[in-house]
């Protein structure tokens, strides 16, 4: 049996790993009527539109004839976290650009794949947004490079960010990608739970996860409650546990690595250990993963720090949860407490209708506004950009999670 889930998890942990996926291949056919009607439009005034420029010697305004303007489109997932973000950003952008709009289209990470392998193998670059949100781990395997604006040269100034956050999106020494959140790994505890089963905070801070199992059953014992959830079919846990010892499923060339590596085996037993146990319990899909949380059905999580955004939408539980590093691994080589799930970057696509103000916009926010990260940290989102680091918000308690400074933790862990 033992070998059985053992080796149904390492197709999961490969499959999920993979950029390319099956979904909805389907263009957004509401979005390419508007497209129309507005070059219809556009080229209805075009006389008028050029005696204008003319007369107001705008640059802006001649882009606007030639379908740029100053609006961008924008695909990215979760309203409570990303969609929140680049709203925000926004909405900074605006004090400077009050003709400026940007229009969000709420659009899942595995629609954003589909559509863009459909885009890229179809030749259909035109079926692109302005801007997409990418996720880091993707980014790094990404095979249609010419589906993104190179940002090398832009202005941008890629050393305030994370050197190894940076390095996600870039490909054959070009930068494709603005980074944007931190997904350093947090251990998330109900502390009032821990507590009746003789626990603190700090009873789970800087152990293995042969404690953690352990600790975990007394856990389950006494409060009837797993410490963790996880969505069956989906390689989170087992990613952030290799990561966690730099270890991972593909060689520093891309190729696959999981042959004779020690670290992989030791994740997968770890893994069967959890299940076996009773500490983790698996469930169908993500909102059913978030409601163990919401519902009161496990005592905690282990993620990268923007789960923190779900927690919270639990009101009731202000005051209730606590954040420390995670497990690491009981004999490997350069095990620690500290990995990275998740986290992601924004790509201007080839497609953009005005590839200036796409720079210009996100130079100008999600890598040069302090102000922005400020707006955005109660969602959870914590910068990646350094200067944002040294704002005094990050350094303000959270009363959600027991009055602790948890940016400045989540900065310092992504250190590591």
């Amino acid at each position: 049996m033992k070998r059985k889930i053992l080796s149904a998890l390492l197709c999961v942990a490969m499959t999920a790993t993979m950029l390319a996926g099956c979904g909805d291949k389907a263009d957004d056919s509401s979005n390419s009527g508007s497209d129309t009607q507005q070059e219809a439009a556009d080229d209805a005034g075009d006389d008028k539109q050029e005696a204008a420029d003319d007369a107001e010697g705008s640059d802006s305004e001649a882009s606007d004839s030639e379908g740029g303007g100053n609006k961008l489109t924008v695909w990215c997932w979760d309203p409570a976290f990303n969609i929140n973000a680049m709203e925000k950003a926004g909405e900074v952008y605006q004090k400077d650009h009050p003709d400026f709009t940007v229009e969000v289209i709420e659009t899942p990470w595995d629609d954003i794949q589909a559509k863009l392998t459909t885009a890229a193998t179809g030749g259909q670059l035109d079926t692109l947004p302005d801007i997409m949100l990418m996720q880091d781990n993707a980014f790094h395997v990404i095979s249609y490079p010419e589906a993104f604006v190179d940002l090398t040269d832009s202005g941008i100034d890629f050393s305030q960010f994370g050197e190894a956050k940076t390095a996600y999106s870039v490909i054959d020494g070009k930068n494709y990608g603005v980074p944007f959140d931190n997904g350093a790994v947090i251990a998330a505890y109900r502390t009032d739970v821990l507590e009746q089963a003789g626990f603190t905070i700090d009873d789970f801070t800087d152990i293995t996860w042969d404690e953690y199992i352990e600790k975990g059953k007394v856990v389950l014992e006494k409060t009837g409650k797993p410490l963790l959830s996880c969505q069956a079919g989906e390689s989170d846990v087992i990613m952030m546990m290799l990561q966690s010892c730099g270890s991972s499923l593909f060689d520093d060339k891309g190729n696959p690595a999981m042959a004779d590596n020690a670290e992989l085996k030791k994740v997968m037993e770890t893994y069967v250990a959890l299940k076996e146990a009773g500490v983790l319990v698996e469930v169908n899909d993500w909102d059913q993963y978030i409601s163990t949380m919401t519902t009161e059905t496990v005592a905690g999580t282990i993620n990268g720090c923007w789960i923190m955004a779900s927690i919270k939408t639990a009101a009731d539980q202000s005051g209730k949860w606590a954040i420390t590093n995670m497990p690491k691994l009981v004999d490997v080589e350069n095990a620690t407490n500290f990995s990275n799930n998740g986290g992601s970057s924004w790509a201007i696509t080839s497609n953009c209708q005005n590839v200036d103000l796409a720079k210009d916009f996100l130079a100008s926010t999600f890598a040069g506004s302090i102000e922005l990260y400020e707006n955005i940290i109660e969602s959870g989102a914590i910068a990646t950009y350094l200067p944002a680091g040294d704002s005094d918000v990050y350094s303000k308690a959270d009363d959600f999670f027991g009055g602790d400074a948890v940016s400045a933790k989540i900065v310092e862990y992504a250190g590591k």
